[in-house]
């Protein structure tokens, strides 16, 4: 008999107790590697051989015997079941490998309960080395498992951990695993293969030094007993919600990420949870590379980030006093008031030396400052403000900083401090100064990164101050004139705010934009038009750069939608067509037409383009630029191949490519891009008009939230806002909007908590009908909770494939937020966490103001219409 046919037989007979002692004298005369495959845990009596795997209770993680690419050598590791390709995420022997010959290895807890590993000479190869864990008889009762967090631990009799993998990380970490690093130097680092075929320890290191705020390193090992040798990367300090050095970081209602800073006993923790993406992994690549990747439906591996990415991120790259700019040519430049080190070597790409001071700081010059006969301070040192930057390594936390004190009083610190070169004052952190050299310095193009201050000489402020005195102001105008309106509007508000020295000329430069405008001379702050643009720009001035929006020219435009041709029509609403447009370089759009006789004037124009342009996140829609010709406004939007939400939901027949795991994955999308307009942006925004035709699709069936035209910013601490003219979508309005135009960010909780409820259903609340009952569509979804009856909500196309206790929560959270009254409704944070979690929210009320449909509606019992024509999601407009 063939030997694998004889172990087949044998694991047969496991079952059959009358077959036990013939198994034993079999068993015997088999090869010690040879036996049934997976094991639950490894004891005393019963190790680990060559061929046998150690699976994690969910059949999650896996741990064995292996071979990088059939290499010569063996390794005990971790790695997730049935993924491929396998990606090892712990190795227990990465530094002594085993002998591809040596069959006769094995992994077992020894006498006095360490784990170790033997070759088939019984010759330790590696072990925990806990000396003492336990008692000779208890060992029998000390077992290692594998949990489904990929924690390989072992466990005493009284199940007690004894020792966990998770302390002893390799080249990553996985969700709930946490680095520490403390300054004692007994730190969890992170520290990349040889070779992708060599788990040896590589190069590439990563970690958090114990700092305030921290930031993450990686670092290269030259080889000296100092592992933290050269730096390679740094992530910038940590806000309490992201790293402010990485762009586009999501935050922490996102990703999970969380950093727990311990000064008084100087270590620092670092872990992460990604709700929406469970099987996932963290690690350094022997390149020194940093990744995230994630499997869905446990497919193949997805990279959902990666750094670094371009050369500014490199540590240093533009040196002491220089800065990196990657959309820039030549990347670096020297800061204000600073020149190259080495014109020579600057001139030759190599930046690494930096940059110098041009002239000295008064305080280095005068240890007594001048003081005029008036007993003004004449000659200090004055700031240069950067914005959209990776501030500089090796800061400062001033932590004496009182919780009511500003960026003023940084500056005072600063200022009154010789040896301060700059400083920042950022949210969430407080004030951050810098007396060593500004090193490691980038600058962001979208919405990424903070302010920094650079220390200047009075005499160099000066300067920088009368080029912009000397330049003919007339300059300006000629280039408002040639430009269109609008990038001259913007780049005029920009130019003012920027340099306030100009302010004396900024009357007649209000009469220039008015006639730009109407051709007309009259006073510019009756035009309220340009006054309510100038308002309302001031919350963007220097977030942007105004001239990074594309202007396009209105021929490029029709050449692009082949003169508007029906073909090209993706849809209509209340303001006008949406067209699908082909740029010359090949890029697809999407283009918005504002029709002059549509109900969206300059101002919701301009809301839209100037307020989805600076508001940069992955689930909200994002905009290219715009065009603007006589009574034609255009905006160019990203193109979205799977269109609206509606064109699947309420069809019959695309329904079914929203299957449950991607009808949840759009609510988390949703909730993620509407906690970041109210939490998480740099000004507080409510939508008002979210529905599912606002809910745009990505070639993945990401969820994008679109149509910015009414949305609102409100100051952060308040709760309401009143307006006198009500727009919105029936069925989507709370009813303190719908009723007395009362709108805040409740408001939009409100339209969220229907969107769910459709989205679970796949019914129209505006179209339902309940046959012989005058019920509407919220209050027949409550019922069904009430009851006990929620799965019956769920779309029946689904049929049993999906998570009723995922479909329950949804549906718990889309009626706490349809509630009538605003202050029971949670927030979006609020919404976020028990998304993400297991938490569960209050018991919600019957909701009383709903759509109802006549029982004698024609619609036939709990039919739904097809998709909205609303494709493009344009707003339809409401009054009250």
């Amino acid at each position: 008999m063939p030997m694998d046919i004889r172990i087949r037989s044998i694991c047969a007979l496991l079952n059959g107790s009358m077959f036990f002692f013939l198994f034993i004298i079999l068993f015997s005369l088999l090869p010690s590697h040879y036996h049934c495959a997976e094991v639950d845990e490894i004891t005393l009596l019963q190790p680990l051989a060559q061929g046998q795997t150690l699976v994690s209770p969910g059949h999650i993680f896996e741990l064995g015997f292996f071979s990088p690419n059939n290499s010569a050598k063996r390794y005990v590791g971790i790695w997730h079941k049935d993924i491929s390709p396998r990606k090892v995420v712990w190795v227990a022997n990465r530094e002594k490998p085993l002998a591809v010959a040596d069959t006769s290895a094995n992994l077992t807890v020894t006498s006095n309960g360490n784990l170790k590993l033997v070759d088939g000479k019984q010759k330790s190869i590696w072990s925990t080395n806990i000396a003492s864990l336990v008692s000779s008889s208890n060992t029998s009762s000390v077992a290692a498992v594998l949990l489904d967090n990929g924690n390989f631990v072992v466990n005493d009799h009284l199940g007690a951990e004894l020792w966990k993998s998770f302390d002893y990380p390799g080249d990553t970490v996985l969700p709930n695993m946490v680095l520490r690093e403390s300054k004692s130097g007994k730190g969890h680092f992170l520290r990349s293969w040889k070779t992708e075929n060599d788990p040896s320890p590589g190069k590439f290191i990563l970690g958090l030094p114990p700092q305030a705020p921290s930031q993450v390193f990686i670092w290269i090992n030259n080889g000296s007993n100092d592992s933290h040798s050269i730096p390679f990367w740094r992530s910038g300090p940590w806000d309490k919600s992201s790293f402010i050095g990485v762009p586009g970081m999501d935050h922490r209602y996102i990703n999970g990420y969380s950093v727990d800073d311990n000064l008084k006993q100087g270590t620092v923790d670092f872990s992460y949870s990604l709700y929406d993406k469970p099987v996932a992994y963290i690690y350094i690549s022997p390149e020194g590379i940093l990744r995230l990747r994630f499997s869905k439906n446990n497919g193949k591996w997805y990279d959902f980030w990666q750094i670094p990415k371009n050369p500014c991120d490199i540590y240093g790259a533009c040196g002491p006093f220089g800065v990196c700019k990657a959309s820039a040519s030549p990347i670096c430049k020297c800061l204000k008031g600073f020149v190259p080190k080495s014109h020579v070597e600057w001139r030759k790409g190599n930046w690494t030396g930096g940059c110098v001071r041009q002239t000295k700081l008064f305080c280095e010059r005068q240890t007594n400052k001048s003081v005029s006969s008036r007993g003004k301070k004449v000659d200090d040192d004055g700031f240069w403000k950067m914005v959209k930057l990776k501030i500089p390594d090796s800061h400062e936390f001033i932590t004496a900083l009182k919780p009511k004190e500003t960026s003023n009083d940084c500056k005072l610190r600063c200022l009154n401090n010789c040896s301060c070169l700059a400083y920042a004052f950022v949210n969430n952190i407080g004030c951050l100064v810098w007396s060593k050299d500004l090193i490691d310095i980038q600058q962001f193009s979208a919405s990424d990164g903070v302010d920094l201050y650079i220390r200047l000489a009075h005499s160099e402020l000066g300067k920088l101050t009368r080029r912009v005195r000397d330049k003919p102001f007339h300059a300006l105008a000629h280039y408002l004139f040639m430009h269109n309106f609008i990038k001259g509007l913007l780049l005029f508000f920009w130019f003012i705010d920027r340099y306030p020295d100009v302010a004396c000329c900024f009357a007649q430069t209000q009469r220039l934009m008015l006639y730009m405008q109407t051709g007309q001379t009259q006073n510019f702050e009756s035009t309220g038009m340009i006054k309510s643009s100038r308002d309302g720009l001031r919350e963007y001035i220097g977030k942007h750069d105004p001239l990074e929006l594309q202007i396009y020219d209105f021929d490029s435009i029709l050449i692009a939608t082949n003169n508007f041709s029906v073909t090209n029509k993706l849809g209509e609403g209340g303001f006008g067509p949406v067209y699908k447009g082909m740029l010359q370089d090949g890029k697809e759009v999407a283009i918005k037409r504002l029709s002059s006789s549509s109900g969206q004037g300059i101002e919701e124009f301009k809301n839209e383009m100037l307020l989805i342009y600076n508001l940069q996140h992955k689930n909200l829609v994002r905009i290219m630029g715009c065009c603007v010709k006589e009574d034609e406004k255009l905006l160019i939007y990203e193109f979205m191949p799977n269109r609206s939400l509606d064109t699947f939901l309420f069809d019959t027949r695309k329904r079914a490519v929203l299957d449950w795991v991607t009808r949840f994955n759009i609510i988390h999308g949703v909730a993620r891009g509407l906690l970041y307009l109210h939490h998480d942006s740099y000004v507080k925004v409510i939508h008002r008009d979210l529905k599912v035709s606002n809910i745009l699709l990505d070639e993945k069936m990401n969820p994008k939230i679109s149509d910015f035209g009414l949305a609102r910013i409100v100051e952060r601490t308040q709760n309401l806002e009143n307006t006198q003219k009500v727009v919105g979508t029936r069925g989507y309005m709370s009813p303190e909007y719908a009723m007395g135009g009362m709108f805040s960010e409740k408001s939009d909780v409100y339209s969220f908590g229907v969107l769910v409820l459709e989205i679970i259903s796949s019914k129209k609340n505006t179209n339902f009908c309940l046959y012989d009952q005058q019920l509407g569509f919220l209050a027949y979804a409550w019922n069904l909770w009430n009851e006990g009856r929620g799965l019956e909500l769920v779309d029946e196309i689904l049929g049993d494939s999906y998570s009723s206790s995922e479909v329950l929560k949804c549906m718990h959270i889309g009626l706490l937020c349809v509630q009538d009254n605003a202050v029971d409704r949670p927030t979006m944070a609020d919404v976020a966490m028990m998304l993400s979690s297991e938490k569960d929210g209050p018991q919600p009320k019957l909701p009383l103001f709903t759509i109802q449909i006549s029982a004698y509606h024609p619609q036939p019992h709990f039919e739904n219409t097809n998709s909205s024509k609303n494709e493009a999601s344009i707003t339809m407009i409401e009054g009250r």
